[in-house]
């Protein structure tokens, strides 16, 4: 699927679904995975996008994911951290996440493949989630047997995987139209904790 910053809902869906999420490192195509350095988040200004700043922005295309380097222009760690006490500091559970989740928002790392790791490990460990991981070099990727999603699922444009948008409870939707699909997992986990596991179950037809 790729390595993805607090990958969407629907990006851990399809991870749950296959119970393995297989990561290269050196993939080649960055300004193509419009995910890879941005997340959705839905706060009281409405839906914000956050982004990580890359050294060289995302017109060094042909760099290896594992070489990307995170820039530390404009101060965004703290920009972001603002951001999601604002979104969900009152929300059920963003008290319980809060430690690790400013651990890494404010961590020191260099690349950014390191930084959405970490991310992804205190979602993976807050939500108890049955997903493995693993890091790969493209000479390592297995040539069958896995479906490719990169380029399919938690781009800009809408995919075409065969997964519903299922409602969850969240913080905002009192104030809204509705349910606000296509948001970062960071949503999910801080409106449902361990919960939102099943609707990651329901969104694939695998729940009972």
């Amino acid at each position: 699927m790729g390595s993805m910053c607090a990958a969407s809902v629907r990006c851990y869906a399809a991870a749950i679904k296959s119970g393995a999420l297989l990561v290269d490192l050196d993939e080649c195509r960055l300004p193509l995975r419009h995910s890879h350095h941005r997340y959705r988040i839905d706060g009281p200004n409405g839906v914000q996008t956050l982004t990580v700043p890359l050294v060289g922005g995302t017109n060094n295309m042909m760099t290896p994911l594992k070489d990307v380097l995170i820039s530390e222009h404009g101060d965004w760690r703290r920009l972001h951290w603002g951001a999601l006490f604002s979104a969900y500091g009152r929300s059920p559970y963003f008290d319980y996440a809060a430690d690790d989740l400013s651990r890494v928002i404010h961590g020191s790392q260099r690349y950014l493949h390191e930084f959405n790791r970490q991310l992804h490990e205190v979602i993976v460990e807050f939500m108890d989630l049955p997903i493995t991981t693993r890091y790969m070099s493209s000479g390592e990727m297995p040539d069958t047997d896995v479906e490719d999603l990169r380029g399919r699922i938690g781009m800009k444009k809408p995919d075409a995987l065969a997964m519903a948008n299922v409602p969850y409870s969240q913080m905002w939707t009192p104030t809204r139209q509705g349910f606000e699909a296509g948001l970062s997992i960071l949503d999910l986990m801080m409106n449902m904790g361990r919960e939102g596991i099943f609707t990651l179950m329901e969104m694939t037809g695998d729940c009972p």
